[in-house]
């Protein structure tokens, strides 16, 4: 098996065009400018597939797609072929490969300077945006220096230390140290000390103006583990991503500029579960945001940079399906109106309180899918085949039985992954008739996709890994573009 990942690890270096020391000689060459405002915009879980059906969906390219410098990465971490958000977040944010759930050190646990930090030094003023919550790997990949990704206390305090201008999207998963072994204290209260203005609704996210300093500002709804809610599942309540994104360009504007890192992270939490509409409407969430950069960009040409990527792929997403052969469906998609996260958490919950029938679920199946249980599937999309109506069924009678498919039964994590079956087996089979198909509940090490526009764009173009584009974008800063150990 070591003799099969170090051959593959060899022939995606091959793939790449260059051998690792060309890439590194690439990504150290000078620019000839500068830019006095960075955008980093990194898709987790946001892969080729996931950008290219995300643009089948809509029926137009995507925002990052018509951008003029378009590269390929490879992603593998360290010590595994197939990375994880924080050792790939750690390579983005500061050229330096790392281990599998490190932050923001080398994997002798050195702390690495981010690109963040650099422009912090620089004078310039930064910010860190997540819809996910704003402890999570990536986002703590750019302020934070720890063992383990799970460190959130740690973490939650590196912010609060971190002098960085603005946070926004998700909260804090561990401010109290509930889950440390040597709590800090409270980190919220260490952020207030440290003059942050903390924003948990938004109405006064909205009404925040330049003048009022440091801001750490989350949704008022945080659906799973502190993480803003998925974007199909938004009411006019909520904040979204290109509107922290807004706010975030409003309050880091100055004369010396700025570094802004957004991320769509719930991409990537979709793709763990196999659900094609929640992972893709978080994608055109993720590419509004980007549009907001290019309307900033519009007004700055000369002076700006804007950076998109994805730190890894995730689900093992194919556009295509077997039993659909060369057929694609992608408005089917359109049946889907809530996320698997809202169909767990909320209604099925509801459901099994009432201890209802599968009979009586179908209506809310019609509702929440559009699936029809009556009429000729070959003439009707929408109605379901026989045999799907048996797999939703088995999935229905396991869920009100409370049975947790996890990894221990492998035959059962095939089927569901460690979710709720009713809501897997929705997505999956709604994807089927899409035409999409799905190979795992986890990351692939599939390159992604690095796409840019303004000042020394062009260094983007090509073939070159993870660890190239903090690199780049160093070079970029007006720095030498080497990994810069923390004193």
């Amino acid at each position: 098996m070591r003799m099969f990942l170090a051959a593959l690890m060899a022939v995606t270096m091959m793939l790449t065009g260059c051998s690792q020391q060309q890439q590194k000689a690439e990504a150290a060459a000078p620019v000839k400018q500068s830019a006095k405002y960075v955008f980093f915009f990194i898709g987790d879980g946001m892969g080729l597939p996931q950008r290219a059906a995300t643009a089948a969906f809509l029926g137009r390219d995507l925002h990052i797609d018509k951008m003029p410098a378009q590269g390929i990465t490879t992603t593998y971490a360290n010590d595994r072929f197939i990375t994880g958000s924080a050792a790939s977040a750690t390579a983005l944010a500061s050229g330096q490969k790392t281990n599998i759930n490190y932050i923001g050190v080398d994997p002798n646990l050195k702390a690495v300077k981010t690109v963040a930090e650099i422009a912090k030094e620089q004078g310039k003023k930064v910010g860190i945006v997540s819809s996910v919550s704003i402890d999570h790997a990536t986002p703590a990949a750019f302020y934070a220096h720890v063992k383990t990704r799970k460190m959130y206390h740690e973490i939650d305090h590196a912010l609060a230390n971190s002098g960085f201008d603005f946070f926004g999207g998700g909260g804090m998963v561990d401010p109290m140290g509930k889950k440390s072994k040597k709590p800090l204290g409270d980190a919220l209260e260490q952020a207030r000390t440290n003059g942050y203005k903390i924003i948990d609704n938004k109405a006064a996210f909205m009404a925040l103006k330049p003048g009022d300093g440091k801001v750490l500002a989350w949704n008022s709804w945080l659906q799973d583990a502190q993480a803003m809610p998925y974007a199909m599942d938004m009411t006019d309540k909520d904040i979204t991503l290109p509107e922290f994104t807004a706010k975030a360009i409003e309050m880091l504007d100055n004369d010396k500029g700025f570094f802004l890192m957004v991320e769509g992270g719930k991409i990537d939490w979709a793709c763990h579960a196999n659900d094609a509409a929640a992972s893709l409407k978080n994608t055109i969430a993720f590419d509004d945001s980007v549009k907001v950069a290019l309307d900033f960009y519009s007004k700055h040409p000369k002076e700006t940079l804007i950076v998109v990527t994805g730190d890894h792929e995730c689900g093992g997403l194919t556009v295509g399906f077997a039993g659909t052969v060369y057929d694609s469906n992608f408005n089917m998609l359109n049946g889907q109106k809530v996320s698997f996260q809202k169909l767990s958490d909320e209604i099925m919950k509801n459901f099994k309180a009432k201890n209802g029938s599968f009979e009586d679920m179908k209506p809310l199946i019609t509702e929440y899918f559009g699936f029809k249980f009556e009429g000729d599937p070959k003439t009707d999309k929408q109605v379901l085949q026989p045999f799907e109506v048996d797999m939703i069924r088995a999935a229905f009678e396991r869920s009100m039985a409370g049975e947790t498919e996890g990894s221990n039964n492998q035959e059962t994590y095939l089927l569901y992954g460690g979710y709720e079956p009713l809501a897997v087996t929705l997505t999956h089979v709604l994807n089927n008739k899409a035409g999409l198909g799905w190979t795992s509940y986890s990351h692939t090490g599939v390159p992604v996709s690095t796409s840019a526009v303004g000042v020394a764009s062009e260094v983007f173009n090509g073939s070159y890994d993870n660890t190239d584009i903090g690199l780049k974008i160093m070079a970029v800063l007006g720095e030498q573009p080497k990994v810069q150990h923390v004193n």
